[in-house]
């Protein structure tokens, strides 16, 4: 879906952190956001009632947590989660505004959105297995994939990205806009060197790009990044390379970042900028060059 897409948000009782819906124009797909203080204002709606697929989100451990089901009447599976599952916070009901979504549907979304959520390694689930997705034809296979795009367009919007792969193709390089320079990252003394490029409004580390071994910066200090860097470890994104003093990780693929300044500090193992960040072969660096774009 490179074309624009409308997405229209309802914040229901007039609170950003309160209930809300989310639709986009021209799609059936409906989701309902609710807090865990307001599950039954939100399991009293009619599209609680719906068919469709949920997601628990919470903290267990200081780490992000999750769990991904299905229903045919959400409100029901909901219900049962309130009793035995303490841990999570927020639940997120994706349904179709017609309530045309049948078993076989919700099974195969289900199956595809774990299936999301383990290739992108930002979230741990509660679901022990990965289900197959099977069970429909090719043509509905088909119209599933396309609600799964539209859901996984709608997520990261409503602050949800675990479902958001980071791992880039290598292929991406070779269309690379013949305006837009490479970056470097240097550092002499801890014998790292890093290569970037901007694609798609996405800051990517190439794959063979080295990084910290550890994360060195103070540990009240963006905690976010601290813990950034070690899920890329822990993933297996940042393989060790080296022994002794001259230890380091590798980028074992192509991985995109938010923002320069966030894969400068995971690169650096502690907090840092954009500036660190050079145009390949000048000594101009990132915010130099961004602002000669935006004259």
């Amino acid at each position: 879906m490179n074309e624009g897409r409308t997405l229209e948000l309802f914040f229901i009782n007039g609170k950003p952190d309160g209930m809300l819906t989310a639709e986009v124009f021209n799609w059936t797909g409906h989701f309902l956001v609710a807090p865990r203080t307001q599950l039954r204002e939100a399991l009293g709606r009619k599209e609680a009632k719906h068919t469709g697929v949920y997601i628990l989100l919470g903290n267990k451990d200081g780490e992000p947590f999750a769990y991904v089901g299905e229903g045919e009447d959400i409100s029901e599976r909901i219900r049962n989660h309130d009793k035995d599952k303490e841990w999570w916070e927020k639940a997120i009901l994706v349904t179709s505004s017609a309530n045309n979504l049948n078993k076989a549907h919700i099974k195969y979304l289900e199956a595809r959105l774990i299936s999301e959520a383990r290739a992108a390694k930002k979230i741990k689930l509660e679901n022990g297995t990965t289900p197959e997705p099977r069970g429909l034809t090719e043509a509905a296979r088909t119209n599933m994939e396309v609600f799964l795009d539209y859901a996984l367009m709608v997520l990261p919007a409503l602050n949800v990205d675990y479902f958001a792969n980071s791992v880039r193709s290598a292929a991406g390089r070779d269309t690379l806009q013949s305006d837009v320079p490479l970056f470097e990252l240097q550092s002499k003394k801890h014998n790292i060197r890093a290569k970037a490029r901007l694609a798609n409004n996405e800051f990517i580390v190439e794959k063979g790009s080295h990084a910290r071994c550890k994360w060195e910066g103070s540990l009240d200090w963006d905690v976010g990044y601290q813990k950034l860097h070690g899920a890329l470890i822990e993933n297996k994104i940042l393989e060790s390379e080296g022994i002794g003093a001259g230890e380091r990780r590798i980028f074992d693929v192509d991985y995109a970042f938010s923002s320069p300044s966030a894969a400068a500090a995971v690169v650096l193992g502690r907090p840092a900028g954009s500036r660190e960040w050079k145009v390949r072969g000048t000594n101009v660096d990132y915010r130099e060059w961004e602002k000669e774009q935006i004259k």
